[in-house]
């Protein structure tokens, strides 16, 4: 009689690479222990010392995602190739891996999200530091009312030049970073005003109040994005800085990078 096991053996049948993600030491050791399995970290650590390693920035809760970022990950770091077969095996319900999935690394099917976090000017801590905010922005509001707000993060002194103010600096002789508690409060008390926050490399803060003013042509975003997401694509076609955006109609937390969407989060999903 079939047991279980048997039954979902074609899951990781001739997979070329095991993506495991968050793993405990004991399951990692058992994982290396297969024969013939190309094992690959995913996590926010590497804990286990694994010469196979992909930096998870985001502890992304949408599991489609933080696979996602796993694979586009294993592919950008050339640990798995194009075409290859994937098993991945993560947490779902819980803190030990519980669940298996299998897909194909696909070169063409690139969200962007790895190269976000990995590949851009800003460090990727003071990234993930204003996602924490825009999501928590996103989850409250400004007392109990939705708010949107743009974040445009790294080449600071380019995007200063490709934009104006609208209203005195708050920022203009502080040297106050992202990530500090008490920084983040102001951020989200100013969200509630119009124009962008400007942030460096180092996630100093550099403007809040700034209108973009790069041209939109040639910009293209999904259709039922509004001002906010345009000058957010347009700023980031024509600088090297990442802009991330908290939507006030639809309440989700959009990133672009190159003039383009690369990262769409639900904060309630968070």
């Amino acid at each position: 009689m079939a047991r279980p096991p048997d039954l979902l053996d074609d899951i990781l049948d001739g997979i070329d690479a095991l993506l495991v993600f968050s793993p405990s030491s004991s399951f990692y050791e058992r994982a290396v222990g297969v024969d013939d399995t190309k094992v690959v970290v995913v996590d926010t650590e590497n804990a286990v010392g694994a010469p196979r390693f992909v930096e998870l920035p985001v502890e992304f809760d949408d599991i489609r995602e933080r696979i996602r970022f796993g694979v586009e990950g294993a592919l950008s770091e050339g640990v798995v190739a194009d075409g290859d077969a994937i098993g991945c095996a993560a947490p779902l319900f819980g803190d030990a891996i519980d669940m298996v999935t299998r897909t194909t690394a696909d070169e063409d099917d690139h969200s962007g999200i790895y190269n976000l976090f990995a590949n851009s000017r800003g460090e990727p801590s003071v990234i993930r530091d204003v996602f924490e905010v825009a999501i928590e922005l996103g989850k409250k509001g400004q007392k109990g009312k939705p708010v949107g707000a743009l974040f445009v993060v790294g080449d600071a002194g380019k995007v200063m030049n490709k934009s104006r103010p609208l209203s005195y600096n708050p920022f203009e002789k502080s040297h106050v970073h992202v990530g500090d508690p008490i920084v983040n409060v102001m951020l989200k008390e100013f969200s509630r005003l119009d124009g962008a926050f400007v942030i460096s490399d180092s996630g100093k803060i550099v403007s809040a109040y700034r209108y973009l003013e790069p041209g939109a042509e040639g910009t293209d975003i999904p259709k039922g994005l509004g001002a906010r997401h345009m000058a957010a694509g347009a700023i980031t076609r024509d600088t090297s800085a990442v802009a991330i955006v908290l939507s006030e109609s639809d309440g989700l937390v959009r990133a672009f990078k190159n003039g383009e969407l690369v990262l769409e989060l639900d904060p309630e999903e968070y």
